[in-house]
């Protein structure tokens, strides 16, 4: 207990201390950590879910923006807008969009009904798509078979009416356009493999990306374009960089 009194002791007077700064091998330090008062003022980013907010937020507070401007499309949902550098090299954060998109976890299987409810909400509609559903919302139970074995073709039984049957081949890939960016530019369109298996007896679906993410730099293009031609009339374009 003595020892400990005797440290906090110690850490009081050496609190009370002005600060004492050295330099070591042409390096400035402080032996006690310094907060300063005269840093700039930033400002907190506004938050937004759509880019329209964004280009509202430039054209109607234009007196808020510094003299130099970036606007950085961070990812097919993100964009920022950023302030140039400052005097003290930093950047002031004033607006950021995120972009609500749906939740489609793809390679994961989805029952019948799941898989048919969450293709017409979350993807555009699209002549493959209608073929999906087709096949998805009349393939029989236990008639799913391997066709092919190279993991994309199959051969699966769909009812046709009311007694009659039909044996189809599952389309491969398929070309599809979900909702994956902001709505307001235009969904890139991305092939998919299209896969059925039975689960218990009952059918299930999944699809699965086949081009590697590829659509990520066409939808940040996209964004990049919407925006450069939402601001190129205004004057405050001529402050704006937009990188994406």
């Amino acid at each position: 207990m003595l020892k400990e009194a005797m440290q906090y002791i110690a850490g009081l007077k050496e609190a009370s201390m002005d600060p004492k700064v050295v330099e070591i091998n042409g390096k400035t330090y402080c032996n006690k950590e310094l907060k300063r008062y005269d840093e700039e003022p930033m400002a907190s980013a506004i938050e937004a879910t759509t880019l329209t907010a964004m280009i509202d937020y430039i054209k109607s507070c234009s007196k808020e923006l510094r003299e130099t401007m970036i606007i950085h499309v961070v990812n097919p949902t993100t964009v920022k807008l950023y302030s140039g550098l400052t005097k003290e090299r930093d950047r002031e954060h004033l607006f950021k969009s995120y972009a609500a998109v749906p939740k489609f976890s793809y390679s994961n299987w989805y029952s019948q009904e799941e898989f048919i409810i969450e293709m017409q909400a979350d993807f555009e509609v699209t002549d493959d798509l209608q073929l999906i559903l087709k096949v998805a919302g009349n393939v029989e139970a236990k008639t799913t078979q391997n066709y092919v074995d190279d993991g994309t073709s199959q051969r699966a039984v769909i009812k046709q009416g009311v007694a009659s049957k039909a044996d189809v081949l599952v389309p491969n890939p398929v070309t599809l356009v979900p909702y994956r960016t902001f709505l307001e530019v235009e969904q890139p369109a991305s092939e998919f493999v299209f896969r059925i298996r039975d689960d218990r007896g009952e059918p299930a679906f999944k699809i699965v990306e086949a081009e590697g993410g590829l659509w990520r730099n066409e939808a940040m293009r996209n964004i990049a374009q919407y925006l450069m031609e939402s601001l190129q009339d205004e004057p405050v374009y001529e402050r704006i960089t937009i990188i994406a």
